[in-house]
């Protein structure tokens, strides 16, 4: 998603998609806790080191393979009751961000991290789903952010280029590149059990299909 970081300069009134109060003003900065409390539900928007950073609205290809990810992986947790998988908007609180990935998993011994309207620490795995506008931030900012944090699993999943990237936390705390195997599965290191073609993210089978494939139904 396109961003705009709003560093110091006068407040000026912005009008943000699907905001409950339009053309309410953009504070020039605030604590996170002040962040919380000015952001509704429909904000666009993340919180960097006291700056409010908009974000743009999610195009149609990336809101169709973020349903099909929260669709399949709800119903693989309702088998292994391994955590909770979330889609944005939820806020993950890391340090001095607030970042919105498009879907966290959180493992249930972290489940006292979840608050009401926010991850308070680190997520278990974190996907991404990349724009020509947020390339950058996704691969630059948000990968060491996620990487010193310490989430165990990154996904980077670009639909454009039909490119996914699947980065895994070794021992030294350094994210490596998990390559699928040659039949184009990726098996997920966080979620146990859970696997993917590939090729389902750009062209999604039905969600039933895909649990008869796990053997699920």
């Amino acid at each position: 998603m396109e961003t705009t970081r709003l560093g110091p300069q006068p407040t000026a009134p912005v009008r943000p998609a699907r905001r409950r109060h339009a053309w309410r003003p953009v504070p020039t900065r605030m604590t996170y806790e002040e962040f919380l409390a000015w952001a509704d539900e429909d904000t666009l928007a993340e919180w960097v080191d006291g700056e409010v950073i908009m974000t743009s609205p999610a195009s149609l290809k990336h809101q169709e393979i973020l349903k099909f990810l929260g669709q399949i992986m709800s119903l693989h947790l309702e088998h292994s009751q391994a955590g909770r998988v979330i889609l944005a908007p939820f806020q993950m609180r890391l340090g001095r961000s607030g970042r919105e990935p498009d879907l966290l998993f959180v493992r249930h011994d972290h489940a006292e991290r979840l608050k009401r309207t926010y991850l308070d620490g680190p997520a278990d795995l974190v996907v991404e789903i990349v724009s020509p506008e947020s390339a950058g931030r996704d691969r630059g900012e948000k990968f060491y952010e996620y990487q010193a944090a310490g989430i165990p699993e990154y996904w980077l999943l670009d639909p454009e280029a039909q490119r996914a990237e699947f980065y895994q936390l070794d021992a030294q705390g350094q994210y490596q590149f998990a390559a699928p195997d040659a039949e184009g599965i990726y098996r997920s290191a966080v979620l146990p059990g859970l696997w993917l073609k590939v090729s389902w993210l750009w062209s999604p089978p039905p969600v039933l299909d895909v649990l008869r494939t796990w053997g699920l139904v």
